[in-house]
């Protein structure tokens, strides 16, 4: 039974990993911070916070995985404007320190490290292939590109078993509310218990967004971690980007409310890119790995999620 480390694993896609590695016969360890519980209870638990180097070399020598997921992250483009500071510090502090504590431990365990569709920026071509030139367009980007980038270089001059990968939005039920689709489900399930007036307050919707499963989205990092090359790069994402309007249509539809839309200058960022669209040929060809949960299924979801 192979080990596996999930540093992260209390967070949204975390459980969503450990389940779908549980499923698949891995012996799963998951990490949290002290004030996080990990909530599967056939996952073993670990308290670590990758700010601290010495409790990862401990987790580490402790666990001896054969495969690392790193998904500790500040992962919100909105929190990165309004806290950079912290953003930079778990994000590529944090990423280092795991990186390093690795190759001073002396195992061979490959690493996949998580980043983000929204490295690539201001996009010249679209679908984004992996070779499309950065131009972050946000502070949370810049720090996942660096961290890519590290990654990368980590693995040829230490010759490192790490995959990188640049996942685009991924969706589900649990997610939290910062992040758009969870956002719309929670007012409109406000909204039909009475808790809101059935009025929306919404950011940009004109930006294009490619959307993803988050059941999907783990799958692809399972097979990553069995099959992907070593030292490569890898997008993960549905392949179609679809107008946030949509979406919001899409999740109006499903309610017998009549609900009024307003934008709400707060929720817009300094800085938003009108499209970003993966190019999934790369994993497609080294893993055999397609999206195939329906966005439809998965608002649906998310939606029934905040009802309950």
């Amino acid at each position: 039974m192979k080990k596996v480390l999930i540093i992260g694993g209390a967070g949204f896609v975390g459980g969503y990993l450990a389940e779908i590695l549980l499923e698949n016969g891995y012996e799963v360890h998951s990490t949290c911070l002290a004030n996080e519980k990990i909530k599967n209870p056939d996952c073993i638990p670990h308290v670590l916070d990758i700010l601290e180097k010495n409790q990862i070399s401990a987790v580490l020598d402790e666990v001896k995985p054969e495969i690392i997921y790193h998904l500790s992250a500040q992962s919100s483009v909105a929190l990165s404007w309004k806290n950079p500071q912290l953003t930079v510090d778990v994000n590529i502090k944090g990423s280092l320190n795991v990186l390093d504590s690795l190759r001073d431990s002396g195992l061979s365990s490959r690493i996949i490290l998580i980043g983000s569709g929204e490295e690539y920026g201001y996009i010249q071509h679209c679908p984004v292939s992996e070779e499309e030139p950065l131009r972050p367009g946000n502070i949370y980007a810049v720090t996942k590109a660096c961290q890519s980038m590290i990654g990368s270089i980590y693995a040829k001059a230490y010759k490192m078993d790490i995959i990188m990968v640049r996942a685009f939005n991924h969706i589900g039920a649990g997610q939290l509310p910062q992040f758009v689709v969870s956002d719309f489900c929670k007012q409109v399930a406000e909204i039909e218990k009475g808790l809101k007036a059935p009025e929306m307050c919404v950011g940009n919707l004109d930006a294009k967004r490619d959307f993803t499963d988050v059941r999907d989205v783990v799958r692809a990092y399972m097979l990553l971690g069995e099959k992907g090359k070593s030292g490569e790069l890898y997008n993960v994402g549905s392949g179609n980007a679809i107008a946030i309007r949509e979406i919001l249509d899409m999740i109006i539809s499903q309610s017998e409310k009549d609900i009024k839309v307003t934008v709400d200058p707060n929720r817009l960022r300094p800085s938003d890119i009108p499209v970003i669209e993966a190019d999934i040929s790369r994993i497609k060809a080294d893993t055999g790995w397609k999206p195939e949960i329906p966005l439809e299924e998965t608002i649906k979801n998310t939606l029934d999620y905040w009802r309950r």
